[in-house]
């Protein structure tokens, strides 16, 4: 597993987005882009985040950022959440987990002495060249997009 750190250039990828479009890190050369990583769908944790960066949207794009949700989750279901929140930005599809692996965030997780393999929720605050220029491990999901403009400040 990649264990990736700030000031290392972001991964390339290639995946769908919820709309069937392939979409890849390159199509955003030159713009700043927060890439932010999030177990499912539609839960409590990932709708406050999603919400959070949806209501705080312009405010993003006024600093120049693009923002990318990732889940492993496929095309259908980033439709269907997207709908159900009004979300403005795209959701990439990983069903392959490709992206998730790349990044470090596909990890061994333990519920109720359970373990399994899941997405570990994480932001990645990439820069116009495509260098990693913040990674935020302590996501507060209800103020995520506030945690980004802190720190874009």
């Amino acid at each position: 597993m990649n264990e990736l750190s700030e000031g290392q250039k972001a991964p390339e990828f290639t995946a769908n987005d919820q709309n069937g479009k392939s979409v890849s890190l390159n199509n955003f050369a030159g713009k700043s882009i927060i890439l932010y990583f999030y177990p499912k769908d539609d839960t409590p944790g990932c709708t406050a985040e999603a919400c959070s960066f949806r209501d705080n949207y312009e405010s993003l794009l006024a600093e120049g950022f693009e923002v990318l949700g990732v889940s492993t989750d496929d095309e259908k279901s980033h439709l269907k959440f997207i709908g159900k929140y009004n979300l403005p930005f795209s959701l990439i599809a990983d069903t392959e987990k490709k992206i998730v692996e790349a990044y470090g965030v596909w990890v061994e997780k333990n519920m109720y002495g359970k373990k399994y393999m899941g997405v570990s929720r994480k932001t990645f605050i990439i820069d116009k060249n495509g260098m990693i220029r913040k990674i935020i491990d302590k996501v507060d999901t209800k103020n995520s997009s506030a945690q980004v403009l802190e720190i874009l400040k």
